[in-house]
Parts: C-alpha cells; sequence; structure tokens
C-alpha cells in the first residue's frame, strides 16, 4: 500500500502528471490524492505509511493509578470478584470509581481472571429470604480441615437466613451426633433460641430414613427448646443455598486447603475469621450491607397501604332495570348475583358462581321477580339444568 501511494506521488512531482490523471490511473479520489502529497512532504517516505487509529483521547478509559490499585487489590485478595474489587475502590477513594464491568474487562486484560471459568446465573432458580432476623438458622457440616498430625476435623456451620450472620462455626473431630449438638447449644446460649432452623437429611440431623423412623439427638434439642425443625427435600442442595454459599466463602477466603497446626488453633484462626465475615465483610447477597447490620438492628419491613374495596351494593339511582354484583370469596372466587330481573325472565336466567367447585350451597329463586338465597346442599343432591330439547 505504502508502495502503491510512493508511485502515485512520484507520477506527480517527477513526471509533472496532473493530480486528476493520476488520481483516476490509480482509482483514488482526487482529494485523497492531495492528502498522500501533503504527507510525502511532511514525512517523506515514513508518512506515506499508514498511521494509528486510536482516538487522541479517552475519557472513559480506567486511568493507570486506578488500574494499579485494581491489581494490586486483585493480587492480595484472589476471591474477590468485579463487584467486590469495585465496591472496596470507591470505599478506598480511588477515583474515578470504575464499573463493575470495567473491572471485569480491566481483570481479563491483565489476566487476573479466566473467563472461561465464569458461570452464568441459572434464572429458574427462586431467591427466598425471611423477613427478620431469627426466624430461620440454615444449618450443615462441612470438612476439609487438615491437622498436622494428619487427622481431619469438620465444622458444624450456621447462618441467620434473613442477615447471613455466622451463628455458629464449631470444629469437631467426628461428625457425631453429641459433638453436632455440642455446636448447636453453644449458639443457643451465644445468640439465642431461633423459631426455626432448616438442615438437610444427614443422620445426625434427622432420623426420619431410619428403620423404624426415630427421634435423634439434634430433634429432641429443638423440641424441648421449642426450635421448628425444618427439613430439605432429598437431593436438594439449592434450598439450603445461603449456607453452601457460606461454605464456599470458607474455602476460598479461609482456605482450607492448608496444614493446622492442632485443632484449637484451627479453631482460633476460623474464630477470627468468622468475626472479619460478621462485622467488616460486605455481603453482596444482601446489598454489600454488613451481616451485624442486619442481625442486630433489623430493617422493619415497607407497610403497603391498605386498599379498600369499592362497595359492591348498586347506587340508590339503579333501583330499576337489570344490575349484576360480584363478591370475591376467601379462596378467590367471584360469584354473581342478578336482581332485579324483568318480568319477562322470571325463573329463567340462574346465578352463577365462576370458577367454584366444590361448593357446599346453591343458589335457588327465593322471589321470581326479585332476588335470590342461598340454601345448605343436601347429601345426594345434584344441581339439574333444564333441558333445552323440547318436550315430545
Amino acid at each position: 500500500m505504502t508502495e502503491q501511494r510512493y508511485r502515485a506521488v512520484l507520477a506527480v512531482i517527477q513526471d509533472g502528471e496532473t493530480v486528476k490523471d493520476v488520481a483516476a490511473r490509480f482509482g483514488v479520489d482526487r482529494r485523497t490524492m492531495h492528502r498522500w502529497l501533503a504527507k510525502y512532504e511532511a514525512g517523506g517516505l515514513e508518512g506515506l505509511g499508514d498511521g494509528s487509529h486510536r482516538p487522541r483521547a479517552c475519557p472513559h478509559q480506567m486511568s493507570a493509578e486506578v488500574e494499579v490499585a485494581l491489581a494490586q487489590m486483585r493480587i492480595a485478595h484472589p476471591g474477590w470478584g468485579p463487584r467486590r474489587l469495585a465496591f472496596e475502590l470507591v470505599k478506598a477513594g480511588v477515583g474515578p470509581p470504575p464499573s463493575e464491568s470495567a473491572v471485569y474487562r480491566a481483570l481479563v486484560r491483565l489476566n487476573l481472571i479466566d473467563p472461561a471459568a465464569r458461570r452464568k446465573r441459572d434464572w429458574k432458580w427462586k431467591r427466598w429470604e425471611r423477613g427478620m432476623p431469627m426466624e430461620l438458622w440454615q444449618m450443615d457440616v462441612v470438612g476439609g480441615f487438615v491437622l498436622a498430625d494428619g487427622r481431619r476435623a469438620k465444622a458444624l456451620t450456621g447462618v441467620d437466613d434473613h442477615s447471613r450472620f455466622c451463628v455458629s462455626a464449631y470444629l469437631m473431630l467426628r461428625e457425631t451426633s453429641k459433638n453436632v449438638c455440642e455446636g448447636l447449644v453453644l449458639a443457643l446460649r451465644r445468640f439465642g433460641v431461633p423459631e426455626g432452623i432448616l438442615t438437610d437429611n444427614g443422620k445426625v440431623f434427622t432420623g426420619r430414613f431410619g428403620r423404624p423412623p426415630v427421634e435423634v439427638l439434634f430433634d429432641r434439642v429443638c423440641r424441648e427448646n421449642g426450635i421448628e425443625h425444618l427439613l430439605t427435600q432429598p437431593r436438594s442442595p439449592t434450598t439450603t443455598g445461603k449456607i453452601e454459599r457460606f461454605h464456599r466463602a470458607l474455602r476460598t477466603e479461609f482456605r482450607t486447603d492448608r496444614t493446622f497446626t492442632d485443632l484449637a488453633s484451627a479453631q482460633a484462626e476460623l474464630d477470627a475469621w468468622v468475626d472479619d465475615y460478621n462485622h467488616r465483610r460486605p455481603h453482596q447477597g444482601i446489598d454489600m450491607a454488613v451481616p451485624v447490620e442486619r442481625f442486630e438492628r433489623p430493617a422493619a419491613a415497607p407497610v403497603l397501604e391498605l386498599r379498600i374495596a369499592p362497595s359492591s351494593r348498586p347506587a340508590p339511582e339503579r333501583g330499576d332495570g337489570t344490575w349484576v354484583a360480584r363478591r370475591a370469596s376467601r379462596v378467590g372466587v367471584v360469584c354473581e348475583l342478578a336482581t332485579g330481573l324483568p318480568r319477562h325472565g322470571r325463573g329463567r336466567k340462574a346465578h352463577r358462581c365462576l370458577g367454584h367447585r366444590g361448593s357446599d350451597a346453591v343458589l335457588r329463586p327465593r322471589h321470581p321477580a326479585t332476588h335470590r338465597e342461598t340454601h345448605h346442599r343436601r347429601r345426594g343432591e345434584e344441581e339439574t339444568r333444564p333441558s333445552r330439547r323440547r318436550a315430545q
């Protein structure tokens, strides 16, 4: 491309051809030919090459200072994603604050995140949450704590459903009913008694799958303290999604893939991490709030305005003619009642209940010309409809 431009410029400068003839021979516009001549006069042969198409300025581009701070923060905390990093940059006062998508693109550009490992959210899952703290705890047992002597410990974990506040992180060497209940009693004495506890169908939590079904110690503790023990459906881990998400944070942030000296030191480190999790770590599921803010000072639920339904009775001026009133029952059944029927429709039009099945009452005309009354259905009595066929 540069050689073609050079030959066109030489045809004008050395051979003395006109710009119009050279532009026609090379298949370009005359204005393009004049630009080539200007570039050759300004920069010689190097000026005829292709220049950069990069814009001179990009106001929305992330600055170098913000990108350096982002890279340092990501290296120091590998478990933080784009949303958490954007939140921490704003909290640290780094400006101008980038958006979550800008942080993600910067991480991909710096090879600090794998785009192929990103999982899209399954929108068929429905998120749910209790309205107040201490209404429901989600509890489970998780393993993976390796000790220096080769033994493996497990932890009884529990989070408050409303606030995501961790109420239990109790390490034990063996997953027995006694050890699990010791962790449960410790959480009850520290934070109080919740209204309900949701667990899976593990043998330390329930004995309903035993032959015969029995009451295990965990059920007994819940019953004696007035706690409703709720169980998930078999093979349904998404029901206890909050405690499963807590286990993920436990593995990635607390780093359970390392070796601990003994059980006491592991419990001390876990308690320190749980304290940071409850009092300083923002949670994405509650709009980047700290769990303790919801657990100790719950926000009041919004109160909806009472909507008073209009009266179903007709206006006084509608005494003549035909009017229809519909009234919804407790289960949402809409009934239709017609009064003031003309004389020629006496006893012909029947009362209707729209969408109502299994009713214990039938409507019969009490007076053929005015309105109708309700009678209880008798056993064996069936609704009869007048046949449309004429009697032979």
